[in-house]
Parts: C-alpha cells; structure tokens; sequence
C-alpha cells in the first residue's frame, strides 16, 4: 500500500470536467429503475467444489459470519453509468435543500483517457461495502449497478434517512483545469439544516478527513481548507437527516491521481482507508 503513495503526487493539467458536468457515455441497454438500493451484510463466498470428499473425511469446518454491530451504512456512488443516455430524466429538476432546485443526477467527470468517474465510483463503493460487511456492518448502496440511470439527488438522500443510517457517504472523483490542482476534499452540509448536519455530520467528514490523510493521500490544493468543504449547494447533503458526507476522491485531470483511479491497486487503497475511517468514525462514542 506505501508503494502506491507516489501516484498521488499531482501535477495539474488543463482540461476541465467538474464533477457533476456531464461528458458522453455510452447509453445503457437495460437501466435500472431509480431509487432501488443493494444489501451486503457478507463477504461473496467461493463456489462449492464440485468433487465430494472420501466418506471416511472430516467436514470441512464452515466460517461463521461477522457478529453484526446494528450499525447500518449507506454508500452512495456518485452518477451512473446510463446517466447519458437518458438527458431527460436527469436534467429534470429536483428538489436540493434550501429551497432550491438542481438537476435530477449528472454524467460526472472522467480521466483524460476516458475512464469515467462513474465506474470508479461503484468499483470503490463495493469494495468499501465488502470491507464493512465483514466487520458486520449492515450496507445499503444506493444503486444496484454501473448501467442504471439515476437515482435522483433526492432519491439517494431519501435512502439515507429511510435506513436510519448511522453515516451516509457519497463517493466521487472530480475534475478541474486549475494548475496544479490535485487532492482530495471531504464535503459536508453547511451552514447545517438540521442537528445531524450539525456536529454528527463534521465528526464523520473530519473522521474521513483524517483516513484519507493518514492513508496517504494529500488534500486538495484547490478547493476547500486542509481537506474539509463546508458546502450549501449539494442536494444529496442538504436534504439528508443523517450525518453525511461526500468525498472527492482526487482530480481526475491531474495525470497521478488519474493513474491511481484507473489502476485497481489503487482504488483498492481508496476502499481501505475510506472504510477504516467509516469504522472509526462509527466507535466513536
């Protein structure tokens, strides 16, 4: 894992994807409906062998699941796969909090060579979900696949606050044409909308924060103060009455961070650190 940090080193290029900004995609040939959510409370567990064992064989000794901890996590992956096939549904609007109105959802950003934020979101929202299963930790994704459209901004909130979930976190990749920029930003609902925005909300986000750092990663040079972005204009966090947070991964325009999400040891690395830090952040008292 310490052989991975150097890929964070950032060195601005000059494109500019925002995440959130839509870019093409390909068009899904089945979307799933929006709103829907995945469960894993266990690991995936190999395929049984097809030979059987000598009668006089002992059985083989099964692994018991995790003892569950009652505490339930909602992963949000930012965008969809299908998001840009379908303009109409995601351009309509929705309602974001503070009496605005946003987009239903967007295509996101990608890497200069096209890998796209959406796929690297659900690549690192399982394995964080794989991750916390095993500990025993109930996870609800907001969205069954990479192929779907959706859900709406709204709709992923209201999975969180249905699951009465003990922290919601969004997982995304962003994209910025500033020199230099690089780094990661953990946002979180601001000024707060309601208690779990409040206090819950700064201690997951701060929680996260302090993961990410001592997994490696550098903050971002651009956007927020040392890695923390109190945000008013993000749906997802603004209508949520969970404590949330949303993570910008790293600057999928800058070359380093851009090989890093493209590579799977290291997205790997982002599932590790982002899952410890849901870990510690749910110990706390």
């Amino acid at each position: 894992m310490r052989r991975r940090l150097g890929l964070v080193v950032a060195i601005g290029l000059t494109l500019f994807t925002a995440c959130g900004v839509d870019t093409p995609a390909s068009s899904p040939s089945s979307p799933a409906p929006p709103g829907t959510t995945t469960v894993f409370t266990t690991l995936p567990r190999p395929s049984p062998s097809t030979s059987t064992p000598p009668s006089s064989a002992p059985p083989s000794p099964s692994t018991p699941p995790p003892p569950k901890t009652g505490k339930v996590v909602v992963l949000d992956p930012g965008h969809n796969g299908g998001n840009a096939g379908r303009p109409g549904e995601i351009n309509r609007q929705v309602p974001a909090g503070r009496g605005k109105t946003k987009p239903c959802n967007t295509t996101g950003t990608s890497t200069n060579s096209g890998y796209s934020e959406h796929a690297f979101t659900w690549d690192v929202s399982q394995r964080i979900s794989q991750a916390l299963a095993a500990k025993g930790i109930r996870v609800i994704l907001t969205r069954q696949n990479d192929t779907g459209v959706g859900p709406c901004v709204n709709e992923r909130a209201a999975i969180g606050n249905d699951a009465q979930a003990d922290a919601v976190v969004s997982i995304h990749a962003d994209g910025s044409n500033s020199a230099g920029a690089h780094g990661f930003h953990v946002a979180y609902s601001a000024p707060p909308l309601n208690a779990q925005q409040g206090e819950p909300s700064v201690k997951l986000a701060t929680a996260l924060r302090d993961g990410l750092r001592a997994g490696g990663f550098p903050t971002s040079t651009y956007l927020g103060s040392d890695g923390l972005a109190p945000r008013a204009d993000l749906g997802g966090l603004n209508l949520s009455t969970r404590p949330a947070a949303l993570v910008e991964c790293g600057n999928m325009r800058n070359a380093a961070e851009a090989a890093a999400m493209a590579s799977e040891e290291g997205r790997q690395q982002y599932a590790a650190v982002i899952a410890k830090a849901i870990e510690d952040y749910l110990a706390r008292p």
